[in-house]
């Protein structure tokens, strides 16, 4: 952005509704690149490329991996009804928000916090979330690299228990379903061949944090191609990035259409789906379970990232992303739930052949996909086929995901401090790539998984992102004022949000986030893995440091605000509070317009 040229030019707007029913809208501006800066930031070279990139980002592991499991620990319908209820209440409103203030100053995450000075600490927090996400969520992509190159082989290698990894107790679900007496008659727990394939080959996993052990060479050889991939994709900026997210969009659903059709017509399938929809309505006064749902919510919407302000960010002032938010929000849990049918058809499945109920047919925790994806595959004609198209379909939606969320770090820091990195992103961005590989190589080591679910827990979800999202709510809503944020999207699409949007942005989604946020505390529960390991408390503590490295940034950058600011407190105050009019902000708002929520913002 050129703050410089900014200063002196004030832009001329002009905006002519016609008497059609539809209500076009012609808007001139005569210094609207100079304000938003498109000129040097970039832009899609068309209406679907935003809409397509929102697709990778927004519909990737989050819906396939996490979304899953986490139903899975919190009781199947028991989890998915109050998915829904949050789904309604919090991501329709909260991704407009988002969408909207990207596209309308054309900035990254910490830059549009001119809209409310004084806060800009959650531009800080949504970057450091980000952070911690790219870290850690790139490992489960050395998961997925290491199945598909195990997928080249005449016989899948968790196929059976005649491997170096397996153990005398290891069993083919298979032979289990032929012979129900061979459970009864074990003298020891058995395992089967596809869970030692994942503990012992893939993870090697440890007792515990205590005992990282030892580097796993071949995930960390997988870890660093999965950034140089990554790297090659955003040297040039995502919107960049031609045709290939067409096609990284559409793939995964070819897929996993192809393993519903195969998990529902399993033996016992019916039953992992009724176990999947049917509601326990005693669970539903647990905490936890509303916890979960809405982090989930934000977490597989992108919520609180930056990454969704950035995306919108590289569209055109006038693009309708109104339309393209309406179908993300429609097209984002129908892949959960598509993926949750699939999921839970194997488990229905699994608990068949095994004599068990559906809860307790494997563990929880976030290897439940790497349980059941793979004993699917199993049943496919052509085996090693389909596990290769599969594994290759969730390399592709994590990076996706992952380079959507890595580019809005970047272009975040590049618009900040647009003079030392902007004409330099290449490297920044090799920078960048190469320390988050190095803070991933902890997690790839026999005790990685450990450190892995504290990183799940503490640092990109939970509480740190529900205090991220509640103060950026506030700050969007109350004090810029609905009013503002109102006009301005009828500035750039024609028409202005209706009662659902600005009910969700005032009342909905604060107080239901803050609402979440307080049972998280309160209700605040040590972290298990698998249901039977118990963290020690330093690694409680490294959690809360975790969650804490991004949540402090709000109130320590007002602080630092106020200390830094000229005047009187009240006047500091004052400053805060405003939006920076000298980049434009507000062209469009008169200054006589009555708001809603604003407090300082009035004057």
């Amino acid at each position: 952005m050129k703050e410089d040229k900014s200063k002196d030019l004030q832009p001329i707007t002009s905006v002519c509704i016609s008497n059609r029913s539809d209500m076009e809208l012609s808007i001139s501006s005569s210094s609207e690149s100079t304000v938003r800066g498109d000129s040097d930031r970039g832009q899609w070279s068309n209406k679907l490329d935003f809409l397509v990139s929102v697709i990778n980002y927004a519909v990737g592991l989050g819906n396939v991996w996490r979304f899953p499991y986490l139903c899975y620990e919190n009781g199947g319908g028991a989890f998915l009804f109050p998915y829904l209820i949050c789904l309604v209440l919090l991501a329709g409103p909260s991704f407009v928000m988002e969408v909207s203030i990207g596209q309308y100053l054309s900035l990254g995450g910490i830059g549009v916090w001119k809209l409310v000075p004084i806060l800009k600490g959650v531009g800080y927090a949504s970057i450091t979330i980000v952070t911690w996400y790219n870290a850690y969520f790139i490992v489960i992509v050395s998961w997925v690299l290491l199945y598909f190159v195990y997928s080249f082989t005449f016989s899948l290698p968790w196929q059976s228990c005649s491997e170096y990894w397996n153990t005398p107790n290891c069993r083919v679900i298979e032979t289990l379903a032929t012979n129900h007496s061979l459970v009864l008659n074990e003298t020891g727990p058995s395992s089967s061949s596809v869970v030692e394939f994942w503990e012992r080959r893939v993870l090697g996993i440890s007792d515990g944090i205590e005992t990282m052990g030892d580097m796993r060479w071949d995930l960390a050889g997988l870890l660093i191609l999965g950034w140089v991939v990554i790297y090659f994709i955003i040297w040039k900026g995502l919107h960049n990035s031609g045709k290939l997210i067409y096609v990284t969009a559409t793939f995964p659903y070819v897929i996993l259409s192809i393993l519903l059709i195969r998990g529902i017509t399993l033996e016992g399938a019916m039953d992992g789906i009724y176990f999947f929809i049917k509601p326990d309505w005693a669970k539903l006064a647990e905490p936890k379970v509303w916890i979960a749902a809405g982090t989930q919510v934000f977490f597989t919407f992108g919520i609180g990232f930056g990454s969704v302000i950035n995306l919108g960010s590289y569209n055109k002032f006038h693009h309708n992303f109104y339309r393209d938010s309406i179908f993300i929000c429609i097209l984002n849990p129908l892949t959960s739930i598509l993926a949750g049918v699939v999921i839970f058809s194997v488990l229905g499945y699994m608990a068949n052949v095994q004599g068990v109920v559906v809860s307790e047919v494997v563990k929880s925790g976030p290897g439940l996909a790497f349980l059941t994806y793979p004993e699917v595959v199993l049943h496919l004609p052509l085996s090693p086929l389909w596990s290769g198209l599969f594994f290759l379909m969730l390399f592709v939606l994590g990076i996706n995901s992952q380079f959507c969320t890595v580019e809005a770090l970047v272009s975040s820091l590049v618009d900040e401090w647009p003079h030392l990195l902007m004409n330099r992103r290449k490297i920044f961005s090799l920078v960048t790539c190469v320390v988050l590989c190095l803070l991933g190589l902890p997690m790839v080591t026999q005790g990685g998984m450990y450190i892995f679910q504290i990183m799940d827990f503490y640092s990109a979800s939970g509480i740190p992102l529900l205090f991220t999202v509640f103060f950026q709510t506030i700050a969007i809503a109350w004090i810029y004022g609905i009013s503002r944020l109102s006009k301005n999207i009828r500035t750039m699409i024609g028409f202005a949000p209706g009662w659902y949007l600005k009910i969700g942005w005032t009342v909905l989604v604060p107080f239901t986030t803050l609402g979440i946020f307080l049972f998280s505390v309160i209700h605040y529960q040590p972290l298990v893995y698998a249901k039977v390991y118990v963290y020690p408390w330093w690694g409680e503590m490294l959690g809360w440091l975790i969650a804490l490295s991004s949540m402090i940034w709000i109130p320590l950058y007002s602080l630092y605000f106020l200390y830094n600011t000229k005047g009187s407190f009240q006047e500091r105050l004052q400053i805060g509070l405003t939006p920076a009019l000298d980049d434009g902000i507000n062209r469009d708002v008169p200054k006589d317009i009555p708001l809603q929520f604003e407090g300082p913002t009035r004057v």
